[in-house]
C-alpha cells in the first residue's frame, strides 16, 4: 500500500458504529501504530492490532499498569479537587496495580471467583433471570439492556456483597456512573460526577462494612473482611475500593456481553435458532460470542522499558493500547474471523485478556451470559429487535448498546 496510514481514532462516531471494519485495515496496512492520544495528557499512544502481538504484550511484564513508578512523582500534575475521590480510590484497584500490591489484593478475592465456587450461585442466577423474563412477558416488549441486561448482574452481584435489597437501585445508578469514568478520555463532568459518587459510596459501604464486622454472615463482604492470605488483610481504604471494583466490573462486562451476544443473535436467526433447538451448546456458543463482539474492546498499559516490537521501538513511558476485539477477529488465528458461528470449537479468544490481569469475573461473566441468552431463547420464541440501528454508548473501552428494544 502506497500513501501515508491515517491516524487512528477510536474516538469517531463511525468507530462506536463498527469498529471490526477500521481493525482490518490497521492490522493489515499498520499493526504497531502510533495513534491519537486515550488521555489529553498524552502526546499519542501505540495500538496493536494482531492476535500475536497483543497476547506478548499482555503477557510481558515490560508492559504494566503503574506509570508513577517510572516517572518522578515531581512530573505528574495535581489532581483537581473535584476528581480527587475517584482517582485516588481507583488508582487501589487491583486492576490498575502491578506486582506485588496486584498479586496481594487479587490472591485475597481469587477464592469467591473460582470456576467451583461461581457454578454454586446457577441456581440463584437461574431463579433472577426467570424473574425478570416473568415480569415483562405480559407486556409483550422490553429495552433488552435496561430490563434485563443490566438488572441481572447487577442483582447477582449486590447478593454476592450482602448489598440488601432496598439500596440496590441506588447501586445501579452509582455502577453507571463509575462504569462511564473508567472508560478512556472521558469529560471532566463525568469524572466529576463520579468523584461525588465515590464518596456517597464510600460512606455507604463504611456503614455497611461496620455492620458485617458485628454480624459477619454468608456473603463475600464477609468473606473479605475476614480474609488472611499469609498474614495479609485488605486496609479499610483498600476494602471499601475492592468493592466498588467488584460491584462495577462485576456488571460492565456482563451487560455488554448480553447486548452484543443477542443483538449478534438477532441479527444472524440461523445462529439464534441453532442454540435454541441445541441448548447443549451453550458453552461454545457464550466462547463464540465473547470472540464476536467483545464487551471490553481494549486495554491499556504503559512500557516499563524501552521495548523492541516488529521492528519498532516502543520507548519507556509509551502508552500501549492493547485491542482485544481486533486480536479476536484475526484471519491469522481464527478461521473466517467475521463469520459467527456457534460450533467454532478451536476459539482461543482474549475478550477476558491475558497474563496476571486475566478477568478475575470471567467464570461468573460466562455464567451469567449463557444463563441469559439461554432463558431468552427458551421462554421468548418469537424474540424479535424493534430497531435496524441500535445505539450503542459513547465509550471507547468498552463496548456496548444503551437500548436494544425488543418485542415478542
Amino acid at each position: 500500500m502506497s500513501g501515508t496510514i491515517p491516524l487512528f481514532n477510536p474516538f469517531s462516531s463511525e468507530f462506536r458504529s463498527d469498529p471490526y471494519t477500521i481493525y482490518q485495515y490497521y492490522r493489515l496496512y499498520d499493526p504497531i501504530h502510533w495513534g491519537a492520544a486515550p488521555t489529553p495528557t498524552l502526546p499519542g499512544s501505540w495500538y496493536i492490532t494482531r492476535y500475536a502481538d497483543v497476547v506478548t504484550v499482555l503477557k510481558d511484564p515490560r508492559f504494566g499498569r503503574e506509570l508513577r513508578r517510572i516517572l518522578p512523582p515531581d512530573s505528574i500534575p495535581p489532581l483537581p479537587d473535584a476528581l480527587r475521590p475517584f482517582v485516588e480510590m481507583a488508582g487501589q484497584w487491583m486492576l490498575f496495580r502491578d506486582p506485588p500490591d496486584h498479586t496481594r489484593l487479587r490472591t485475597l478475592v481469587n477464592k469467591a471467583f473460582t470456576p467451583a465456587a461461581v457454578m454454586r450461585l446457577r441456581p440463584r442466577i437461574e431463579a433472577i433471570a426467570n424473574g425478570l423474563v416473568d415480569s415483562i412477558i405480559p407486556v409483550g416488549g422490553m429495552d433488552l439492556i435496561a430490563d434485563y441486561a443490566f438488572p441481572l448482574p447487577v442483582t447477582v452481584i449486590a447478593e454476592m456483597l450482602g448489598v440488601p435489597a432496598t439500596n440496590r437501585q441506588q447501586l445501579r445508578e452509582w455502577s453507571i456512573a463509575l462504569a462511564a469514568a473508567i472508560d478512556v478520555r472521558q469529560s471532566l463532568e463525568v469524572t466529576a460526577r463520579a468523584g461525588q459518587v465515590t464518596l456517597a459510596l464510600m460512606v455507604f459501604l463504611q456503614s455497611l462494612i461496620a455492620a458485617k464486622r458485628q454480624q459477619p454472615d454468608d456473603d463475600l463482604l464477609s468473606a473479605l473482611i475476614a480474609a488472611e492470605e499469609q498474614g495479609e488483610r485488605l486496609g479499610e481504604a483498600e476494602l471499601i475500593a475492592m468493592c466498588i471494583l467488584l460491584l462495577v466490573a462485576g456488571h460492565e462486562t456482563t451487560v455488554n456481553l448480553i447486548g452484543n451476544g443477542m443483538l449478534a443473535l438477532l441479527r444472524h436467526s440461523d445462529q439464534l435458532e441453532l442454540w435454541r433447538q441445541n441448548p447443549a451448546l451453550s458453552q461454545t456458543a457464550i466462547e463464540e460470542l465473547l470472540r464476536f463482539d467483545a464487551p471490553v474492546q481494549m486495554t491499556f498499559r504503559f512500557v516499563m522499558e524501552d521495548v523492541e516490537l516488529d521492528g519498532k521501538l516502543l520507548r519507556k513511558g509509551d502508552s500501549v493500547g492493547i485491542i482485544l476485539g481486533a486480536a479476536n477477529r484475526d484471519p491469522a488465528q481464527f478461521p473466517d474471523p467475521d463469520r459467527l458461528d456457534l460450533r467454532r470449537t478451536d476459539n482461543r479468544h482474549h475478550a477476558f485478556g491475558a497474563g496476571i490481569h486475566y478477568c478475575l469475573g470471567a467464570p461468573l461473566a460466562r455464567l451469567e451470559g449463557q444463563i441469559a441468552i439461554h432463558t431468552l431463547l427458551q421462554c421468548l420464541p418469537n424474540i424479535q429487535m424493534q430497531t435496524s440501528e441500535p445505539i450503542w454508548r459513547e465509550m471507547i473501552s468498552f463496548r456496548g448498546l444503551r437500548s436494544l428494544p425488543i418485542s415478542f
